[in-house]
């Protein structure tokens, strides 16, 4: 790119505060310094220290790329929650310090996420061009737009009587237990987030084509949505440092983790990890390690923060939640390895020794078991995920199901438990190396080498990346027109 024959293009990034949101956006933002343009990452102070290594890497490589403290008015409580943060999260205490910020800075497109639920007027109002990212793919949102428009779910007689999502280019069955609320409900929600993207320049969307070609067309044409496919933007992360601290610092040394792997077996070790949200309690992290034990194959798993009921549902790291002598049979057999609370995901995904990834079903962390080329045992829990569990199972044919059907806010708890004989089937059915098993190892495989290429140069990603910033160039916005 030449950087002489015009002005580099200024992008604006407001991520949102929880992890799930920022961390994705962070990596679009560095995505596109790549591509040669001006990135700004707006963000709080507590928020910045958190991807400020990685940037002054970035920086250091000759990217124009910086990170933009907002300044809080005094007295006011940031609203950062240690990656935690829920859609519901008020950020609103930002309003005000982003609208001075962009009163001096003018930039070619800003790209917020669409949960700053207040950003869309503030930034409209102020004529400047506002690009949408929501952290999710196509096909849910093909999903979401359907079930909206043709309530299938008010169609059946119960919660658990599947019904078929009508319009689609697959066969999609789903139950309205497996539905967020508003889905249900037509809350107002959703609704306002949608009018703010209708009124937007367009979406940002973190997939590749190749990976769901499909409902990208349906997205773009069917839809009629202004869309720009980039993803998957963790690839960005190409070293070992900012894999290792892409979110937040490890929980664990990454070199410990990767030498208890290197001592593995190829395609052996199942990683189990259900996210930066969603809180077990402790009867179904028992569970969980009863089906890991029973399968009899080594196992990295993830720990997050347990529901504590005793405690109202506040958080709680430690409990008596493992089988009797669990812990120290798992040291004398060597089979185990059990992290508690943050794990460099990308270094353990991409490493050799692992077979299988037993996933919440989160978009980003379905995309990095893509880029992986991992399969996947599915255990969705809340917002969309229940959808993105068809995708992976049903249309991609890459995951098993574990059997959760129930869709539960992050900060509830489950009212039904998956047995530790689902948790044993499903795991000895992916990692048992049968016929089954071996074609979705050779199918994850395949679509991650088309994710590489889909964001080297001349890939789908790469190319829509640069149709943006040639459309930016191209269609400058003049001050006060829109």
């Amino acid at each position: 790119m030449d950087s002489k024959a015009a002005p580099r293009v200024e992008m604006l990034f407001f991520p949102f505060v929880g992890g799930g949101h920022q961390i994705p956006m962070i990596d679009t933002a560095r995505l596109f310094a790549t591509h040669g343009a001006k990135s700004t990452i707006i963000a709080t102070p507590t928020n910045a220290l958190q991807f400020q290594n990685s940037i002054l890497r970035d920086q250091q490589c000759g990217h124009l790329i910086s990170i933009h403290a907002l300044r809080l008015p005094d007295g006011a409580v940031s609203p950062d929650t240690d990656m935690s943060a829920t859609p519901s999260t008020d950020t609103s205490v930002l309003q005000e310090p982003l609208r001075l910020f962009l009163l001096e800075n003018r930039p070619d497109c800003i790209v917020v996420d669409g949960f700053h639920r207040w950003a869309a007027d503030l930034i409209d109002e102020l004529q400047i061009r506002r690009i949408v990212f929501t952290g999710n793919g196509c096909f849910s949102r093909c999903v979401t737009q359907n079930i909206r428009q043709y309530m299938p779910h008010e169609k059946v007689a119960s919660d658990y009587e599947p019904f078929v999502v009508p319009g689609l280019p697959d066969r999609i069955e789903l139950t309205r237990s497996q539905l967020p609320p508003f889905a249900r409900q037509k809350s107002g929600l959703p609704d306002k987030i949608s009018k703010s993207e209708e009124k937007s320049a367009g979406t940002l969307i973190n997939s590749f084509h190749e990976l769901e070609p499909a409902y990208v067309e349906y997205f773009r044409n069917e839809l009629g949505k202004k869309a720009w496919v980039v993803g998957p933007v963790s690839l960005c992360n190409r070293n070992v440092a900012d894999k290792a601290e892409r979110g937040k610092r490890a929980s664990i040394d990454e070199q410990t983790c990767l030498r208890w792997l290197d001592g593995k077996e190829s395609d052996s070790v199942v990683y189990i990890s259900f996210g930066s949200l969603a809180r077990f309690a402790p009867q179904q992290l028992l569970e969980i390690a009863h089906g890991l034990e029973a399968s009899n194959h080594p196992f990295i798993w993830v720990v997050g923060t347990i529901f504590s009921k005793s405690e109202g549902g506040r958080e709680e790291e430690e409990g008596n939640w493992l089988p009797c002598g669990f812990e120290e049979r798992l040291k004398e057999s060597n089979k185990g390895l059990i992290i508690r609370g943050w794990a460099p995901q990308l270094l353990i995904l991409e490493h050799a020794s692992v077979g299988g990834f037993m996933t919440h079903c989160g978009w980003n962390s379905t995309l990095e078991g893509v880029s992986s080329g991992v399969p996947m045992i599915t255990w969705p829990v809340s917002a969309e995920q229940f959808y993105n569990e068809k995708l992976i199972t049903d249309v991609l044919e890459i995951g098993v199901r574990v059997g959760s059907v129930e869709w539960m806010s992050f900060n509830v708890e489950k009212k039904a438990l998956v047995g530790m004989e689902k948790v044993e089937v499903a795991v000895k059915r992916l990692m048992g190396g049968g016929d089954e098993a071996m074609e979705m190892r050779r199918r994850a495989r395949e679509l991650a080498e088309k994710a590489k290429r889909a964001v080297e140069e001349g890939g789908s990603s790469y190319n829509d990346a640069d149709a943006l910033i040639e459309e930016l160039k191209l269609n400058p916005v003049e001050e006060g027109k829109l």
